[in-house]
């Protein structure tokens, strides 16, 4: 049960972290229109961390795909937002709005990380990279009515826009500690903006600027009963996008996942996360206020361990599904996602050699 559940940690980390972003961390493209802060984009991608987060991996190389599918909607608020972003409107105008916004993303997150099987600072040492490959797709339809001086104005904007192609690299490094059912993780991950982004569109696979985002966690795990609690929070410090003059405020985003193993090889499980802006958005862009923005998340998982050969010999590979359901929201779309998560990662330790299964 202890080394199945290193390569069960694995899988499910890598799930956690891509999309870095948020737009993301995943990090993400899919935050372009999924997530908060200027025009409801973040960088964080809610859901990075699941179960196991903070227990060691398998020393060697680890390989993961992640499609991730994301659709929702918002109200006026975001759909202001964006229009002001884009340069459709003059927020110094006195107008009201109503609008909605429809988004959907559809993203392969490509993680490759390195666990290091040499202690540092008497933990496990790992370093990532993530990458994104999709097509977002957002439509927004608003009306607005108010007044130029003297004289009323009403007008009806109907702006849809597809971005498909490469999002933003999103790094990652973590210590891991483990003692006995404890275990524990200290992370820093960021947003290096290369991605696929346009200012004056309402579509984007990046998110137009910098970011970091540092953080901790903790999990229990029995591998006796096979009980299995992960917590992992962080905040993000966005710098200023260079395009729009816009700087995002701080954010902050608890993920957490409770599982149980039925066997070896499968286990069940719900998951979910809690997204909050901290401080409000800024800079001499900024013509919209704080637009501080939250979301809360729910749902179902489940996971599945099995053997794979290569061309390196056997492997362990580990499916995993898991989906959330997000409500009370605010300044952000909220919807459904989906993560589907397939890892191939170096095997579990032999039964004859149990001390180094648990050596971190």
């Amino acid at each position: 049960m202890i080394s199945t559940t290193r390569r069960l940690s694995r899988g499910l980390r890598w799930t956690r972290r891509v999309a870095v972003g948020a737009a993301g961390f995943a990090l993400a493209a899919s935050s372009q229109i999924a997530s908060a802060d200027e025009g409801g984009v973040s960088f964080w991608l809610p859901g990075q961390f699941g179960s196991l987060a903070a227990v060691p991996l398998q020393p060697g190389l680890s390989v993961t795909e992640i499609y991730y599918h994301w659709q929702g909607s918002a109200g006026a608020d975001v759909s202001a937002a964006r229009e002001v972003t884009i340069g459709q409107f003059n927020p110094a105008l006195n107008v009201n709005l109503s609008g909605h916004l429809q988004a959907l993303a559809d993203l392969m997150l490509n993680n490759a990380t390195y666990a290091f099987g040499t202690p540092v600072l008497g933990g496990q040492a790992t370093v990532g990279l993530t990458s994104i490959f999709g097509r977002t797709d957002t439509s927004l339809n608003a009306t607005l009515s108010g007044t130029l001086g003297p004289i009323p104005f009403m007008r009806t904007d109907s702006l849809f826009d597809a971005a498909t192609g490469f999002g933003d690299l999103y790094p990652m490094a973590t210590l891991r500690w483990n003692k006995g059912v404890d275990n524990y993780m200290v992370y820093v991950t960021g947003d290096v903006p290369v991605g696929m982004y346009n200012s004056s569109s309402i579509a984007n696979l990046g998110i137009g600027h910098g970011a970091i985002d540092s953080g901790a966690g903790y999990t229990y795990f029995n591998p006796q009963t096979g009980h299995e609690f992960s917590a992992v929070t962080g905040f993000t410090y966005n710098f200023i996008n260079p395009a729009t003059q816009y700087q995002n405020g701080i954010d902050w985003h608890l993920d957490w996942a409770v599982s149980q193993f039925l066997t070896k090889q499968m286990m069940i499980g719900t998951v979910g996360y809690v997204y909050q802006q901290v401080t409000g958005d800024s800079g001499p862009g900024d013509r919209i206020g704080a637009f501080e923005s939250r979301v809360i998340g729910i749902g179902p998982q489940i996971g599945f361990l099995f053997p794979v050969a290569t061309p390196v010999g056997i492997m362990q590979g580990y499916l995993n599904l898991k989906g959330y359901a997000e409500f009370d929201r605010q300044n952000r779309p909220a919807g459904l996602d989906t993560w589907l998560t397939f890892s191939i990662s170096p095997a579990p330790q032999t039964s004859a050699q149990p001390t180094l299964v648990r050596k971190y």
